[in-house]
């Protein structure tokens, strides 16, 4: 039976200056909020960077309202078929930065960036052994899928990217490089920085993963996982010719794609698990996690303390005297 796909998602961003981001961004709000969108959307001096869920037609109007201002002409849209909105609220946010490097010389993408690669030419890239390709993404992301053969900076941020290539220069050093990320508004910032860094030949994914995942031509191929979205989505299939999962559960190890957080909200890390695991575990990625008194898990299912105690048990562990749910 096909799925109701009345919704679309847009992914979309645009470097060109907006002289006031604070007016535009209220402005903004109140136009998306009277079209019924609903997302995330960020603007800054450099320009805007957002993601929105709506009807076809809400999303359709949309489009054509960016289009006809003179800044956003020439702005692509990533569109995507939901069967509902992919977010809860609508947020436009005024910011200092579109994606957050925090370098004390700035990059301006409009002059300083790395050479465009269609999906096609980073296909060819993937397989050249004197290329390095390397993931512009957080771990987390990567985790869940990844470009075959991509390197994995081990960061949780984007801003601690410039230090990880920074520690580990000699690896990247005389090398052609090559760079992606989910729609590619990091490694338009990214790309530029490793110019400036001295890395003569840089590339980067025109469009990102999303693109490549809809071309006709290269159809998602040599991408292993699935692709980690911002949104109530989570995930996104990419490759169309074969799905290879690469998730590992967190707890088990066993092959997984479904993400959670750890039910204690002073930590709140994101693992992926399967949904058996997140019920034997209480959905806590330690002991400590499992044990705090503010653990969300118990909370929503509301466990008696002696049934935390069983569930703890069955895993070896027990509730420290002291506590209580």
């Amino acid at each position: 039976m096909e799925t109701n796909q009345e919704y679309r998602v847009l992914l979309y961003y645009n470097y060109v200056h907006i002289e006031d981001p604070e007016a535009f961004a209220a402005e903004h709000l109140k136009y998306c909020n009277e079209l019924g969108l609903k997302g995330r959307i960020l603007v800054a001096e450099e320009g805007i960077n957002g993601t929105v869920s709506g009807t076809v037609e809400q999303t359709n109007a949309y489009m054509e309202h960016m289009h006809a201002d003179s800044r956003f002409e020439d702005m692509t849209f990533k569109v995507d078929a939901h069967d509902k909105h992919a977010f809860k609220k609508m947020h436009v946010r005024p910011r200092n930065e579109l994606v957050t490097l925090r370098l004390e010389d700035d990059i301006n993408p409009l002059e300083t960036t790395g050479k465009y690669l269609e999906p096609k030419e980073f296909y060819e890239a993937l397989q050249d052994e004197d290329t390095i390709v390397l993931d512009a993404r957080n771990d987390y992301e990567y985790d869940l899928g990844h470009f075959r053969g991509a390197i994995r900076p081990d960061i949780k941020t984007f801003r601690e990217l410039p230090e990880w290539v920074q520690e580990n220069k000699e690896m990247l050093e005389d090398k052609k490089i090559v760079t992606y990320c989910t729609g590619g508004i990091r490694c338009e910032k990214f790309s530029g920085w490793l110019k400036d860094e001295g890395f003569d030949d840089v590339g980067q994914l025109h469009g990102g993963i999303v693109t490549y995942g809809k071309d006709p031509e290269v159809q998602g191929e040599l991408w292993d996982g699935q692709l980690y979205v911002f949104d109530e989505r989570i995930s996104v299939p990419v490759n169309q010719k074969e799905h290879v999962i690469i998730g590992k559960d967190y707890f088990d190890g066993e092959p997984c794609e479904r993400y959670v957080n750890c039910a204690n909200p002073e930590c709140n890390r994101q693992m992926l698990a399967s949904e058996e695991n997140e019920h034997k575990y209480l959905r806590g990625c330690t002991h400590e996690c499992r044990v705090t008194p503010r653990n969300l898990y118990v909370k929503e299912h509301d466990l008696s303390t002696e049934e935390v105690k069983a569930r703890l048990a069955a895993i070896g562990e027990t509730l420290p005297e002291t506590t209580t749910v």
